[in-house]
């Protein structure tokens, strides 16, 4: 369940700003082994100081994708710049580029300061130099005091700051991570995205996360790149993603939803109206789409949008009668499971703002309903 108000504000949006140069720029971009395409055709702007999140299950080519940015993988064709220096061809230790592993890898017989200056003292990085860094580095992890330490008499959030640490002493241009946090739990989860939000902002440093955690993508990100069968089929700010869907798809990946199929009854510029058998109702849309007369189309409506109530509302559009099936306590919001009388089940979250709030239990016949800005209309 993604919380929406843990969505963050993006501060800047150079991407929409025509002038300014991408820091890392993906040109019809394409890895095949055999005849499988694990990237195909990707072209991608990532701009300077961004979190760009690339989401999506397993074996849609994500990895495969940064393996590329960090020099692992060769592209079978297209090119990778970063920072206006084209780097297809360079091999990993010549980029500008250090990437972190869902494994950490840390050296279990190195302690902590060692595990840290390891690729300084591979590039030959002055004594002085490499200490002064070092002990930088491990203040804004916030691990000065764990320098002697080794990696098995830490936590695995401590063991995790480690590796971002050795990854960031070496001061890359851009960072890449594999999964960074999916062996923490989800308290230490999500307490660690906002620390590495935190020293991201004030490194600067170009960060390309890899994650197929939903939640960790809409809190890390300035943007989002949805991924399925190796391609790139959305790309935008966590809450462009979120509200805007460009597809069933990316509606149906990014979070809960209830995507109801219908006809086109009216296409105006100014709203649209859709009858739905699925849903035994019309749905009325403020806003006009781009289909033609009768074509089918998916309304895609967020179950945190949808009023449930005893009573029946005003209106017939965006209107249904159903039973509740089911009802899970979570605390903070509650989800319910409406049958309704054509065997569509809707899903309607509630926040739990009161205890006093109107009690509906299970079988009871409830009214859902719905304002006309807030289904998403996709034609695909």
């Amino acid at each position: 369940m993604i919380d929406v108000k843990a969505i963050p504000a993006v501060k800047a949006s150079p991407w929409n700003d025509p002038n300014v140069r991408p820091y890392v720029r993906l040109e019809r971009l394409t890895k095949s082994f055999g005849d499988f395409k694990a990237v195909d055709d990707i072209s991608l702007n990532i701009y300077k100081g961004e979190i760009f999140c690339l989401l999506g299950a397993s074996g849609c080519g994500k990895t495969t994708l940064l393996r590329m940015l960090g020099g692992f993988e060769t592209p079978t064709s297209g090119r990778i710049f970063i920072d206006g220096d084209d780097m297809t061809g360079v091999p990993p230790y010549e980029r500008p580029v250090n990437m972190m592993f869902q494994s950490y890898a840390l050296f279990p017989h190195m302690n902590v300061e060692e595990n840290v200056a390891f690729g300084l003292k591979q590039d030959r990085v002055a004594k002085h130099e490499i200490a002064e860094r070092v002990a930088t580095m491990l203040e804004l992890v916030k691990l000065g005091g764990f320098a002697k330490r080794k990696p098995h008499q830490l936590s695995g959030g401590q063991r995790q700051r480690v590796a971002l640490a050795r990854s960031l002493v070496k001061r890359p241009k851009l960072l890449l991570l594999d999964e960074p946090l999916g062996a923490l739990d989800k308290k230490l989860r999500e307490h660690t995205q906002f620390e590495l939000i935190s020293l991201q902002d004030k490194l600067g440093v170009t960060f390309v996360v890899v994650t197929h955690d939903q939640e960790e993508a809409m809190t890390l990100a300035s943007r989002i790149g949805v991924m399925d069968h190796g391609e790139i089929v959305q790309a935008g700010t966590p809450t462009e993603i979120y509200e805007f869907p460009s597809s069933k798809f990316v509606a149906d990946f990014v979070g809960s939803v209830n995507i109801f199929e219908g006809k086109l009854t009216e296409d105006e510029p100014q709203y649209v109206r859709i009858a739905s058998e699925e849903l035994g109702a019309t749905i009325y849309v403020s806003h006009g789409i781009s289909a033609a007369p009768d074509a089918t189309v998916w309304a895609a409506v967020r179950p945190e949008k949808i009023y449930m109530s005893t009573e029946p509302p005003d209106g017939t559009d965006n209107t249904v009668r159903g039973a509740v099936q089911d009802i899970a306590y979570l605390g903070d919001l509650s989800i319910y499971l409406v049958k309704l009388p054509t065997g569509k089940i809707v899903r309607v979250t509630r926040p739990n703002t009161s205890r006093h709030a109107e009690a509906i239990t299970w079988d009871q016949q409830v009214y859902l309903s719905w304002d006309a800005s807030s289904p998403v209309v996709v034609t695909r």
